[in-house]
């Protein structure tokens, strides 16, 4: 036997099946209860939210020989032929390939002649914005003044494409995008009966891509589930069916726009397309995940407005410390044209590598939001003291940083241990043979001496430091930077992390040992 497709095996068979469109199903059951069925429904809304679904449902309910109170039985030959598409009075349509006069002509004859069995003839016309003028035209009389053994159920997506005199003669239903929650909650109930084991992240982010639409989910949890045949669905498998991008990317990609490394997002980006990510989703979910650190910043209840759990919330929200409001909707507004963009061209990683760009160097650009991220940098700058005379190419600053005038250098300690001596010494070394993007947060830094003797790491900004000791997702960072300066040390050596305030307390308080040890080196004893 053929295998049947998750949406299609699991169409609603009660109304109690039917998610996320409460106030459709309250209306029509009532009308069964009472009696009060109408002569012409119009269901519109997006695609796979259950206009084709609901209108079988219909059919079948005012068609039952033995109604569960106002649910179809499933059992009676009504039922069973309705269900099998062989009913004689249930007849679909689809006006896409059924558009002529002809065709609604047909039809105005056929709803001469009361139904074989059964109360009621039901048609169903899909997609029927498509059908001509003249079909319209055709079907305006019979469709205002049909037979009372007849019922027109008419949907469509696009509901304004159909004449007004169409509209004025149905009962019109609005059909609402599904949310995330009702969708994750009809897979929970379907997964169990397909014998499939699955978690929770991992339906979420189904449904999730699924935009609204209960059927684009279900097929997208289909092709999961072939792709992982037999095994636990888990949201590592889900990224990598789907082509999708963890959270973690977008973090790292974002750190890399708001240092202005353009080198280290180019990499992000390399690895992204490596992994066989696809470039259009990737740039749909960067402009959500920068949407959401908007909300999270300007929002006093993220977790109304974002779909997230409490864990993601929370790191969301140190992320969005690292941002700026204006910062975050220049960055949207670039994504979006992109999005526009992206769809119709034939080397999307170019137009990628363009827009990060653009998105690294504020200073490219000439409209008012680059012009706004441009004067919060030059505030900062004198807020703290420097005296500005052009805007840097990048966030950080340097002892030689032109900006920064008449500011003492710190004195460089009159001793320093052998084994710090020997990290500073191989200081360029060890930071080029980091990875990214540990070596661009690395690259911000300088190394000093510490109060006890220990090897301080002096950062210019929390941005930076907060990469490695932020939070407990962080930690992995500082265990792989302590055991590469180990690594180069040769032993275990103490180490702290630290951040300057300002710009000139990171030139006049804390010595740049590598200026001491500049073209100095020392081998590690065997």
């Amino acid at each position: 036997m053929s295998y049947t497709a998750l949406y299609r095996k699991f169409r609603p068979a009660r109304f109690e099946d039917v998610k996320g469109q409460d106030h459709i199903v309250t209306t029509l059951k009532n009308q069964i209860q009472s009696g009060k069925t109408q002569h012409a429904y119009l269901f519109t809304g997006t695609r796979g939210t259950g206009k084709t679904s609901v209108a079988k449902l219909f059919a079948k309910a005012i068609n039952c020989e033995n109604p569960n109170g106002v649910d179809p039985c499933m059992e009676c030959s009504s039922c069973r032929a309705i269900q099998s598409g062989a009913s004689m009075n249930v007849i679909e349509i689809d006006a896409a390939s059924n558009n002529g006069v002809d065709n609604i002509r047909q039809i105005v004859e056929e709803v001469q002649y009361p139904p074989t069995e059964g109360k009621y003839k039901v048609y169903i016309i899909d997609e029927v914005h498509m059908l001509s003028i003249g079909a319209f035209n055709a079907l305006l009389k019979t469709l205002e003044e049909p037979p009372s053994y007849v019922v027109f159920i008419l949907a469509t997506t696009e509901v304004h494409k159909l004449p007004i005199t169409i509209l004025s003669r149905c009962q019109r239903y609005d059909f609402r995008r599904i949310s995330v929650d009702d969708i994750v909650n009809r897979m929970h109930e379907l997964v169990p009966e397909e014998n499939i084991e699955a978690d929770e992240d991992a339906l979420r982010y189904v449904a999730k891509c699924g935009d609204g639409s209960m059927r684009d989910s279900l097929s997208l949890l289909d092709q999961c589930l072939a792709f992982n045949f037999g095994k636990r669905l888990t949201y590592d498998m889900v990224l990598e069916t789907l082509g999708a991008v963890d959270q973690e990317i977008f973090s790292d990609m974002l750190r890399m726009v708001a240092f202005e490394d353009v080198s280290g997002a180019i990499k992000m980006l390399e690895k992204v397309i490596m992994e066989g990510r696809d470039l259009s989703q990737f740039t749909t979910d960067f402009t959500w995940y920068i949407r959401n650190l908007l909300l999270a910043k300007t929002s006093d209840d993220i977790s109304a407005v974002v779909d997230m759990s409490a864990e993601g919330i929370l790191r969301l929200k140190e992320e969005a410390e690292h941002i700026t409001v204006e910062s975050a909707m220049r960055y949207i507004r670039i994504l979006s044209e992109l999005s526009n963009r992206i769809r119709y061209e034939a080397n999307k990683r170019v137009l990628i590598e363009l827009t990060l760009i653009r998105l690294c160097k504020p200073q490219m650009e000439r409209d008012d939001d680059s012009l706004i991220s441009r004067i919060h940098e030059v505030e900062k700058k004198i807020d703290d003291g420097a005296v500005v005379k052009s805007v840097p190419a990048q966030n950080s600053f340097t002892p030689e940083s032109p900006e920064l005038t008449n500011v003492t250098k710190a004195p460089l300690p009159k001793s320093v241990p052998d084994d710090i001596k020997m990290v500073v010494s191989n200081w360029n070394k060890f930071v080029n043979a980091l990875d990214y993007p540990i070596k661009s947060y690395i690259k911000q830094a300088k190394p000093s001496l510490g109060m006890g003797g220990e090897l301080l790491i002096v950062f210019p900004s929390d941005i930076a430091k907060n990469y490695f000791v932020a939070s407990d997702n962080n930690e992995r960072h500082y265990e792989e930077l302590v055991s590469k300066i180990n690594e180069v040390a040769g032993k275990d050596i103490s180490i702290r992390l630290e951040v300057a305030e300002n710009e000139r307390e990171f030139v006049s308080t804390f010595p740049d040992l590598q200026e001491m040890f500049s073209g100095v080196e020392f081998e590690v004893e065997d």
